[in-house]
Order: C-alpha cells, then structure tokens, then sequence
C-alpha cells in the first residue's frame, strides 16, 4: 500500500478488527477515517488515541483492539504520511498478505539515496481468528462462565422483541378510526368555531410484557445463565420480568437490574436458594399463577419458559397450571434444548402436559440456534 493511502489503510485496519470478532463497519471505518483526517496524527500513539475513541464502544473490547493494532501497525514509522492522505508523500509499497485482505507497509525514502530497500510488514491477523465466532455455534452446556461472557458482544447485536399491543392511551392520527371531539373543537377556534377540519386518534401501541421462566436445576443451570444473559444483553430488564425456579420460584427483575451480565448473574446465584437443585415445574407455575400472573403480570404477556420438561413432581399438575397461564398470556414459548434432537418427542413427564398449551418449542441450545427464538417471541412462528 502507498504510503498516504487512507482509504486502503482503513478498510485493512477495519476488515483485521472484523476477523477478530470486534463489530467494526463502515459506519466505524468513516469516523476512524474522519478522526484521522481532522487530528492529523504523528505517532502511533496518537493513532491508536484515534482508534480506541472511534472503533471501540466498550472497555471490554480495547483488548481486542490493542493486539490487532500492534499487529498491523508494527511495521510503520512515526512519520505523519504514513497515517493520513498526505498528497505529496511517495514512497514504494510492499505488499503483506493477511488472510483475504493485501495490504502494504510504509518504505522511508532518503533524499541521498535513489530508493531505499522495501520493508516488508508481518501482519500474523490471519492466524487470530475470532473467539467469539468459534463459540457461536457450541452448546451453550460446553461453555465455560468465562466463554459465555465472550460472547455478550454477539448477544448485544440481537434484538428481543415482542409484539405490540393496544392501550387504552390514544394518540392523534390523521387517518385514525376515532375522532377527536377536544382536539376538534380546539382546532375550530381557529376557523371562528367551524370545525372545518375533523381531528382522528387511535390507541397507542407499546410493546408487550416479557415474562421469563427459567430453570435452573442442574441439567438447566449452563442454558438459563445464557437466557438470562441474552434478556441483559439484548432486551434490558427494564422490559422483562425473569423468574428463575427449581424447587421453589425466586423473582431476580431487581437483582439484574443496571449492573453488568457477569455480576448481574453472580447475584443472581446468590439470589436463588435453589440454584442446580431439584426440579418441581408444576409447583413452581402454580406460585407464579397465584402471585403474578392472574394479578395482571401474565395477562397480555409474552411468556417464556426454559426448562427440559424433567419434572420431580406430579406431571398432571404442569398441564393444569400451563392450562390456567395460557388463559392469561398473549403467547408462551418453550425453551427445550433437548428437542435439537430430530428424534426428540414429548411423549412422558412435565414436557408431554405442557407441549399442548405452548404457541412455540424451541432449541435456542446455542448463539446460532437463537433465531427462531426470536422470532417465536414476536410472533412470527408457530410450533409444528
């Protein structure tokens, strides 16, 4: 790459980070490109000032960064031509080849000398792939506690929705089914009390509760702390409600509230007696019902359930309480990671008497299995 050459020295930069497992886009490249060209580094120092404030949103991921940059720019000189688009700086590339990606290192240039010897830059990007990839696709029960925050930064991009429902709120519309009697009269003030002009609302929409249930017995435990992290990550306790039972029903909304996912799930370990215990679903719906849910928690709900369907208790007693909750909730998704098996059936247990009253069953056993999840609680799949 010629020295000066900006735009190529970016787009490298950028598509390293990339392959690293750091979410750099175009959107980050132009105001690393930007931020260069407006502070006109000298150093590399400085150049890696600019990097961290415009490619990075978070401590966490300066590691990331700071070894690909040592990577990349190892081979470069403290000269100012060799990080901006400098138009009177020449010099001879050398082409360093980095995975998919060429990219060229820097050459000084000697006004005693015709052409000084080209150095050629080892970039070893190619060798650093992304951790964070490589676990995507893993089960969530073969990850470590330490593998499973590596991949918050992944959970971060997904997006938990819910569906919308109808408040008894209004809102002005122009082409809104109701007509606005107050708004109208107001307007008419205007055209001397003629109401030349009919004012329409309609009902607000907001987004439906999401009720979280999760088991944490000790088949379930590495599955619900990966839930309970995607509900941090992705939707924010603010807009879920997350229960967490095995033999008894412990509500963790405040626990994991405004704190970080590693923290936020050590509370919530200490918050729950019965972490990795035994497992009672009927038992632990029923406290739910009575407490929560026909208090108005469930009603309208997107509920979500994750549990095997392994019940110590009387299976009978599951299909009674899912019958009740299904008369509160909007919809209820399972959460099954052991029907990633394609010759899984529900044919016994807690899972035989809740399968008829759930609107979706689902894996979700890993990153990449999230999908459907997703889209089940939007309401975009049905189960077969």
């Amino acid at each position: 790459m010629p020295r000066g050459d900006l735009a190529g020295l970016v787009a490298a930069f950028g598509a390293a980070l990339h392959d690293a497992g750091l979410p750099v886009g175009p959107d980050r490249g132009e105001r690393f490109a930007r931020a260069v060209t407006l502070l006109a580094p000298t150093t590399t120092a400085e150049l890696h000032r600019c990097a961290r404030a415009t490619l990075t949103c978070h401590p966490e991921q300066f590691e990331i960064l700071d070894r690909v940059f040592d990577a990349v720019f190892r081979g470069y000189a403290d000269d100012p031509a060799d990080f901006r688009g400098d138009p009177n700086a020449t010099g001879t590339s050398t082409t360093t080849r980095s995975g998919g990606f060429s990219s060229a290192g820097p050459s000084s240039e000697s006004p005693s000398s015709s052409q000084a010897p080209a150095r050629e830059v080892e970039i070893p990007v190619a060798t650093v792939g992304s951790a964070a990839e490589r676990l995507a696709s893993r089960d969530f029960a073969t990850l470590t506690p330490e593998e499973l925050a590596a991949l918050q930064d992944l959970m971060r991009r997904l997006a938990v929705a819910t569906p919308p429902r109808r408040t008894r709120r209004m809102r002005a519309r122009p082409l809104g089914a109701a007509v606005d009697l107050r708004a109208t009269l107001r307007r008419a003030r205007r055209s001397g009390g003629h109401p030349v002009r009919l004012m329409r609302r309609e009902p607000r929409l907001l987004p439906r509760r999401l009720v979280a249930l999760c088991d944490i017995s000790g088949s379930m435990e590495p599955y619900a702390r990966a839930m309970l992290q995607l509900l941090y990550c992705a939707a924010g306790t603010s807009r879920a409600e997350v229960f967490t039972f095995a033999t008894r029903l412990t509500r963790l909304t405040k626990v994991l509230a405004r704190t970080r996912p590693a923290v936020a799930l050590a509370r919530a370990g200490q918050a729950a007696p019965d972490w990795s215990g035994g497992t009672r679903i009927g038992a632990a719906l029923k406290a739910f019902n009575d407490g929560y849910g026909r208090r108005g928690m469930a009603r309208g709900a997107i509920v979500l359930i994750v549990s095997d369907g392994w019940e110590t208790g009387d299976p009978a007693q599951v299909g009674v309480e899912m019958a009740r909750l299904s008369r509160l909730a909007h919809r209820i998704v399972w959460v099954n990671p052991r029907t990633q098996s394609p010759r899984y059936r529900p044919l016994v247990g807690g899972m035989a008497a809740a399968w008829p009253y759930c609107d979706a069953v689902v894996s979700a056993h890993s990153l990449t299995a999230l999908d459907p999840l997703l889209a089940a609680l939007e309401g975009q799949s049905r189960r077969t």
